[in-house]
């Protein structure tokens, strides 16, 4: 995880002196939820939380940008043993649609950071889809949804669920 945290922090440091680079912060509202393989172990209602990060904007021609980004997103379910808290960092190509409106695609891997010894795994790797909507020159609103590509659990567990997630918030460009 050291050696991920270190390229990322490179490749921000390495892509700050291109010409088409933007750096940001964006946060927001966050409906989470684990959808289960089979019967769910125990009640399953969705997670309300927030999200908060900072991102570097990269412009590599008029219609497309990568935006590697590093936030916390507090994910799973309500219930207080299904709570999963993580450092992710997704990667995210965004294909410009119109003048205001960018549409998203891209990885992204999570560090659980609050728990330990919790039967959940500490990383999580899911897919994100999104849509960004320019406010201002500076401000922007965007929309995401996000499917975990591996099991949370461990896997010694009888049974197996998958992070989801809606993101709902707003962005500022420095």
């Amino acid at each position: 995880m050291k050696n991920l945290l270190l390229v990322l922090l490179l490749s921000f440091a390495s892509i700050g002196f291109s010409q088409e680079v933007k750096y940001g912060v964006r946060g927001g509202y966050s409906i989470s939820n684990l959808d289960f393989e089979g019967t769910a172990p125990t009640d399953n209602q969705h997670r309300n939380s927030f999200y908060i990060g900072f991102f570097g904007d990269v412009r590599l021609s008029k219609t497309l940008a990568i935006v590697p980004e590093l936030q916390f997103g507090a994910e799973g379910a309500n219930e207080e043993t299904l709570h999963l808290d993580y450092i992710q960092a997704p990667i995210i190509f965004k294909f410009r649609l119109s003048e205001k409106l960018r549409f998203g695609l891209g990885p992204q891997v999570g560090l659980k950071i609050n728990k330990v010894d919790d039967d959940a795994k500490n990383m999580a790797y899911s897919g994100i889809a999104g849509i960004d909507f320019k406010l201002t020159h500076m401000l922007f609103a965007d929309l995401r949804y996000t499917y975990g590509m591996t099991n949370v659990f461990d896997d010694y567990l009888p049974y197996e669920a998958k992070n989801t997630n809606i993101q709902i918030g707003v962005g500022y460009k420095f």
